[in-house]
Formats: C-alpha cells, sequence, structure tokens
C-alpha cells in the first residue's frame, strides 16, 4: 500500500508540473510584441488586407524561434485563427497542422482541442459537416483530458456544435445526447444565453420528430432564459423563437394557431427595420398559412409580393428558393399554371445550388401537382431523390457514430499504452526500492482474505448453531414437561398405592384366617392393578419416544407466529404429521425455515398481503412447500427480482431444489419450493452400506 501511494505521489508531482508548464506562459517584450502583431492582423480592418498578412508573416518568423514550446503552440494557435479571421484558408490549414502536429507530440492538451475547434469551424464554414463533426469530437476528447474545471465550458460549446450538425442530418438520437450533456455545462455556469440557444436546438429535434408538444414546451423553456440576458441582440433572439414556435406549428398543419403567432411576430414593427430577413421568412409564412385555409388570395398575394421585395432589397439568395415555392402554389390556385410552372422550376434550381434537398423535395411534389402531364416523371425524380436523400443522412449518422467510436478507441489505446509505460516505470522502480514493502502487502493481502473467509465461515457456523441451540432448548422444554407429568403420574397415584397395600399387608402378614385370606388376595390384585398402570405410563413413553417432539415444526411455527403477531397478518401452516421432520439433513432444515422467513418477509414489506398460507408436503420423493398470499402481486416477465427472491432462488439451489413464482397483479403470488427428501438415517444407511461394499 505504501509503494503505490508513493508512486501515485510521484505521477502526481510529474503532472502537476507538465500542466504548469503548459499553463504559465511568461510575460516577456517579444512574446508581447508577437500578440500585438497578431492583435493588428485580426482587428485592423482600416489596413489592407495585404499588410495584415505581413504582421502574420512576421509573427510566424519570431515564434519559430522560440524555444519554450508552451509559448511557442499557444501563439502558433492564435496565428492560426488569424489566417482564419483573414479568409486566408492556405495558411490557416498549414499553420494549424503544424500546431497540431507539435501539440500532439508534447501533449499539450489545452492547445490541440483549441485547434480542433479552430478547424472543425473552417470545415463548418464550407458545409463540410462530417469532417467538421470529425474535428469537434477530437476537440472534445483533449478537452477531457485537462482538469474539469479547466475545461468545462469549452467542452459546452463543443457538444453543442455537435448537436447541431447531428439535428441537421436527422441524427435525432445523437444530437439529443450531446445537447443534453451541454445543457447540464450551462446550467452549472448559469449562462442563459447558451442555455436559450441550446433549449432552441432541443426544439428544432422535437419538431424533425413531429413532437410538436415537446417542441414547444423546449421553445417555451428557451423564451423562459431570454429574461436574465441583457444583450442588444435580446430582441432578435426573441423574434427568432417566436418564428420556431410558429414554424413547428404550421409544420404539423396547426394553421390557425400558426397564423395567430406568425400576427403577433409581425405586430412588432422593429421587426422589419432591424431583422429583414427573419420579417421575409414571417411574412411568406404567414402568407402561406393563409393559403393552406383558403383564405383571400389577393392578401396573400400582397403578403408574398411584400416578402419578395423585402428579400430582392436584402439580396438573401437562399431564402427565394422559399418565396417561389410559396408563389407557385398560389398562381396554381389562381389558374396562373404557366408563371406557376416557372417559379416552381426556379425555386427547384435554387434549392439545388444550395443543396436544400427538402426543398427540392417539396417543389417536385408541387410540381407534379401543377404540371400533371409530366407528373410522372416528377414523381419519379422524387423517389430518386429521396432515396438519394435518405442514403445520405444515413451514412452520416453511421459515419458521426463511427467518429465517435474510433475516437473513443484511439483515446482508450492511447490511454492503456500510457498506462503500460507507467506500470513498466512503477514496477521495475518499486522492485528496486520497495520489494520488501510490495512483498508485505501481498501478505497482508493474503491474510485479510483468509481472515474473511473465516469470518463468514463463523459467521455460516453460528447461524446453524442458533437454529440447533433452539431446537434444543425446545426439546430440553419438553423433556422437562414430560418428566414433570411422569414423576405427578408415579408420586400422586402409583407410589400411594403401593404405600397404602404395603401397609395392609404389613398388618396381615401374621394373620392366617380366611378373612385375613381373602383380603391378601384383593391385595394382590390391586397390584395388578398398579402393574397395569405402570405398563400403561410405560407405554405412553414408548409412543412419546416413537413419535419425537417435532422441534423443527415447533420453530417454523413459532418463527411463523412472531411474524402473524407483528405484522397484523393471519398465517395458516399445515404439514403433515407423518414425515420425521427432525430427521431432515441441517442443510435442508435451516434453508428451508429461511425461504419461510423471506417469503412472509416478502409478504409484509411488497405484496401487501393479508392472508398467507403455508403448507409442508411430500410428494413423491420430494418435500413440496408452498407459499401463497393475497397481495397485489406483480408481473413476473418483467423487471428485475428483489433481493428477497433473489435469496429464495439461491437457498433452493444450495438444497438441489426447484422454485416456481406465479404472480398476477391485484391476485396474488404463489411460490412453490420443490426439494429432494433426505434424512439422516438414510444418510447413515448408505455409509454402512458402502462400508459394507
Amino acid at each position: 500500500m505504501k509503494s503505490s501511494l508513493i508512486f501515485i505521489f510521484i505521477f502526481i508531482l510529474w503532472g502537476c508540473s507538465h500542466k504548469n508548464k503548459e499553463n504559465i506562459v511568461a510575460s516577456d517584450p517579444q512574446l508581447d510584441s508577437i500578440k500585438e502583431w497578431i492583435t493588428i492582423a485580426k482587428s485592423g480592418t482600416e489596413l489592407s488586407m495585404a499588410k495584415r498578412k505581413l504582421y502574420l508573416e512576421k509573427s510566424q518568423i519570431e515564434i519559430d524561434q522560440l524555444t519554450n514550446d508552451t509559448n511557442r503552440l499557444q501563439l502558433l494557435s492564435s496565428l492560426s485563427l488569424a489566417y482564419q479571421k483573414l479568409k486566408d484558408s492556405l495558411k490557416f490549414r498549414e499553420t494549424n497542422s503544424n500546431t497540431i502536429e507539435a501539440a500532439d507530440k508534447g501533449h499539450f492538451y489545452e492547445v490541440l482541442g483549441n485547434s480542433h475547434w479552430d478547424l472543425a469551424i473552417f470545415f463548418e464554414s464550407y458545409a463540410v459537416l462530417d469532417s467538421a463533426f470529425y474535428h469537434y469530437q477530437k476537440a472534445l476528447n483533449n478537452f477531457d483530458k485537462l482538469p474539469v474545471k479547466h475545461s468545462l465550458k469549452s467542452k459546452g460549446i463543443v457538444l453543442y456544435n455537435m448537436a447541431r450538425i447531428q439535428n441537421s442530418y436527422k441524427d435525432y438520437l445523437g444530437a439529443e445526447l450531446s445537447i443534453s450533456e451541454a445543457i447540464k455545462i450551462f446550467d452549472d455556469f448559469e449562462d442563459n444565453l447558451r442555455l436559450h440557444n441550446s433549449y432552441n436546438v432541443l426544439g428544432s429535434i422535437a419538431n424533425g420528430r413531429n413532437d410538436i408538444d415537446k417542441a414547444l414546451e423546449y421553445y417555451a423553456k428557451a423564451e423562459n432564459y431570454l429574461e436574465g440576458i441583457e444583450l442588444s441582440t435580446k430582441q432578435n433572439l426573441s423574434w427568432t423563437n417566436q418564428n420556431n414556435i410558429a414554424s413547428a406549428l404550421m409544420r404539423v398543419g396547426n394553421y390557425t394557431d400558426a397564423k395567430i403567432a406568425y400576427e403577433n411576430l409581425l405586430s412588432d414593427e422593429e421587426l422589419k427595420i432591424k431583422n429583414p430577413k427573419l420579417y421575409v421568412k414571417a411574412t411568406s409564412s404567414l402568407a402561406y398559412t393563409l393559403f393552406k385555409q383558403n383564405q383571400n388570395l389577393e392578401k396573400i398575394q400582397y403578403l408574398l409580393d411584400d416578402a419578395k421585395n423585402i428579400n430582392k432589397e436584402n439580396n438573401d439568395f437562399q431564402n427565394l428558393a422559399r418565396l417561389n415555392q410559396f408563389y407557385a402554389e398560389l398562381l396554381a390556385a389562381k389558374g396562373d399554371t404557366a408563371q406557376a410552372l416557372l417559379l416552381a422550376n426556379e425555386s427547384r434550381e435554387i434549392a439545388k445550388e444550395t443543396y436544400n434537398n427538402d426543398r427540392s423535395l417539396e417543389v417536385l411534389k408541387i410540381l407534379a401537382d401543377i404540371d400533371p402531364v409530366n407528373a410522372g416523371r416528377y414523381f419519379d425524380e422524387y423517389a430518386d431523390l429521396n432515396e438519394v436523400v435518405q442514403e445520405e443522412e444515413s451514412t452520416k449518422r453511421n459515419k458521426f457514430a463511427r467518429i465517435s467510436l474510433e475516437t473513443d478507441q484511439v483515446i482508450e489505446e492511447n490511454q492503456v499504452l500510457t498506462e503500460e509505460k507507467q506500470m513498466w516505470a512503477g514496477a521495475v522502480f518499486g522492485l528496486v526500492v520497495f520489494g520488501f514493502a510490495f512483498i508485505s502487502i501481498v501478505i497482508l493481502y493474503i491474510n485479510n482474505n483468509r481472515l474473511k473467509f473465516k469470518q463468514k465461515q463463523q459467521e455460516s457456523n453460528q447461524e446453524i448453531y442458533n437454529l440447533m441451540l433452539s431446537q434444543q432448548g425446545k426439546f430440553e422444554e419438553g423433556k422437562q414437561l414430560e418428566q414433570k407429568r411422569i414423576s405427578e403420574e408415579l408420586h400422586d397415584g402409583i407410589l400411594g398405592e403401593m404405600l397404602g397395600i404395603r401397609l395392609i399387608l404389613s398388618g396381615l402378614n401374621e394373620r392366617e384366617d380366611m378373612a385375613s385370606v381373602a383380603q391378601r388376595a384383593d391385595l394382590i390384585e390391586k397390584l395388578r392393578g398398579v402393574e397395569e398402570e405402570i405398563r400403561t405410563i410405560s407405554h405412553e413413553l414408548n409412543s412419546a419416544a416413537y413419535k419425537k417432539f417435532h422441534n423443527f415444526i415447533v420453530s417454523l411455527e413459532d418463527m411463523i407466529g412472531d411474524i402473524e403477531q407483528s405484522s397484523g397478518i393471519t398465517c395458516s401452516f399445515t404439514y403433515d404429521n407423518e414425515v420425521s421432520w427432525d430427521n431432515l439433513l441441517g442443510d435442508i432444515k435451516i434453508n428451508a425455515y429461511r425461504i419461510v422467513q423471506e417469503a412472509l418477509k416478502n409478504c409484509i414489506k411488497h405484496a401487501e398481503s393479508q392472508r398467507v398460507t403455508i403448507n409442508f408436503q411430500p410428494v413423491g420423493d420430494n418435500l413440496q412447500l408452498t407459499i401463497t398470499d393475497d397481495g397485489v402481486g406483480f408481473d413476473v416477465n418483467k423487471g428485475r427480482k428483489g433481493i428477497g427472491l433473489k435469496n429464495i432462488i439461491s437457498r433452493t439451489k444450495k438444497v438441489k431444489g426447484t422454485v416456481d413464482i406465479d404472480s398476477q397483479k391485484g391476485v396474488g403470488t404463489t411460490i412453490t419450493v420443490t426439494i429432494p427428501a433426505r434424512f439422516i438415517e438414510m444418510n447413515v444407511m448408505e455409509q454402512t452400506q458402502t462400508a459394507n461394499a
């Protein structure tokens, strides 16, 4: 034990020195200059792009000359982030790759986590979501290796980003697990802004599953967290949340409530000025909601025209596909098929360019309705695209799962290798310096196990001894009562009569007359009566010896009676008088006793029984113990067995028996234990036969 503690202490010291080496960045004029150049390059918007990149190149030269790995890697990480901000993809990738390689060699987990995080954001900006997810996962795994307080918030943000990507590919289960972990972290920090965003993601997940009630619940929680936020963006966040609620209602066809929600959102006149993109979405959605309710087509067209004009002013290309789709449906309803087809096809092309497969599928269905002549072709395209989309989503979901699994496996393998190195180093060190202590620990461990084994043995022997002592006590009590009865019979009856006869015979001993002879004959007859009485008592004693006092049965009756009295339930115990219960093997008696005791405990604690029936009868070569209660019952096919039932099954196995449990809810439970009947006399006989053979 001492050597183990010393090993741990040495490794802790090493880890602490390593941590300090990683986290402490000394204040130095050279370092301060590099930091300043990187800051100028990132935020100096008044400078030309070429000038800003010159600052970064100068920083790179100075960083390469640094000898302190911690300082160099942290500054490299800042440098790569600066290149990312300047949209210089090549230099960002090059610097980021160098940072990751060096940090991995030196086990600088914070730098590794941040570098993978930067790379994930880079891939996400180019919509390469599988690569983004991979690097978010790598970042998360590196943050896991840092002290909890040091990296907890970073882990929460990374988990939030992973959940968004998983949700976009309809990996709802994975997304829900990731965002739930993030919420726990943000909740600890009381970070209301990120809690608001996280519950919005949860609402989006529920919306994707068509669980509208859950989605609305999460959006409501998100809105509540806005109350504790003091930001200039608070109003925009609230508008977005209201739009999410209305969108969820519209998605499931609840157009009445969706209309009310969109009208409430659009009633805020500032929305159009401060967030025109959201205004376009809300206005076009309100128009579509009215269209689905068969409202006035002119009003609907007015709303769509308004949305289209605002969208054109803001050059929002992505939202144009949605607007054109809604407009196409409106024109088709008004009978302008040609223009409807034109707008539907425009919507489809924009959806293709922006990789919006869901929009493409919706437009194909609309085209099939507008253009019935070519409906077959549209349906074929819909089926093909739908199959591709589902396959792509499934592939991505599997890839996400594989990334998590493979990353965990790599971490586990690295951890195993590290542990092996430490183990070998510790083993060598321990053998040289603490060999004797190690041997002492092994000896103490062995002795401790032996003591535990002996203790368990003593507990088992004590249990058997207590039962035997109880039986012996009851046997002695019965024996004393029987002795007292015999003493009273002999003293009060036979001895009294014999004393009277002896006195009379003494007086008649010298007389020879006929009266005396007749009297002596009567007295001899009385002696015969006394002899008969002694024979009767002897017969009774012999019968009592034959039908021994049932100590095992009495023990059961006492235990059942005590439980009946203390619990208030009614117990009925029946058994076969012809069975030599006291001659059963000790194991059978002890375990049968405990099975009844355990079953009655269950009746009191769990079954809520009013009446219990216990029956112990021979069945062929076996003994059958049946315990039936009128309690609440349970489903034997569902859930795990409790400790009581496990004990009953375990004790039945000890005596090579079988147990059957039959229970129904509201009816009660019946436990049937079948035990092979084995008696002491049978064992003695078997041993004698074996010895003779």
